[in-house]
């Protein structure tokens, strides 16, 4: 296990409190990821599966509500369905720009301003289409003690890493938020590139 829990909150939302725990990775690097997992209601109960959504950080889609991607309208959509299920779990994922970092994103950011797509850009800067690793969701699924979900994703490399990982995903639950003249080709890109559904 690569990760420990070492807080948690309370943290109320304007769709509900949420139990917002903190995960730190067990790295003797001085620059670790500290992960977190928004849980809402009973994530134990017996006769429901849990609904979940992995949420990869993205601070200009999050926090500066950027239009060039889905992001910040995902996170919101996520949070919002997860508080009308009932209960789940949002899992936020701190691997900036599919983990190749906030600075290599802005440059992969100005490719594209030039003509390249997400995944051109990428592997320009030396990348790999998504470089995110999915093992740190499959443990804290697991320290939550959560191994059967349906997953709240348009991305079947999640669903398929997170099997391999021996999390039990009984159902993929599309996320569709819509497309804006801003960040058509990039969602584009993702469906023929990436394999997204949409």
């Amino acid at each position: 296990m690569r990760l420990k829990k070492v807080a948690q909150s309370i943290l109320p939302t304007r769709w509900g409190n949420f139990l917002i725990v903190a995960f730190k990775e067990k790295n003797k690097k001085i620059n670790v990821n500290n992960h977190l997992a928004l849980i809402y209601g009973d994530i134990y109960h017996e006769k429901k599966t849990i609904l979940a959504r992995i949420h990869s950080e993205c601070l200009t889609g999050d926090s500066f509500f950027s239009l060039r991607c889905d992001c910040g309208r995902q996170l919101k959509t996520a949070l919002n369905v997860i508080s009308q299920e009932g209960s789940g779990i949002l899992i936020y994922h701190r691997q900036e720009g599919r983990n190749i970092g906030l600075i290599n994103k802005i440059k992969a950011y100005a490719l594209q301003d030039i003509g390249l797509d997400t995944v051109q850009a990428n592997h320009k800067l030396g990348f790999s289409a998504d470089e995110r690793d999915f093992k740190i969701c499959s443990d804290i699924f697991k320290l939550l003690k959560i191994k059967k979900i349906r997953l709240l994703t348009n991305n079947p490399k999640k669903v398929k890493i997170l099997s391999q990982f021996g999390i039990n995903i009984q159902e993929r639950v599309p996320l569709i938020v819509g497309i804006n003249k801003k960040n058509k080709f990039y969602v584009h890109t993702k469906k023929n590139k990436m394999g997204h559904f949409f």
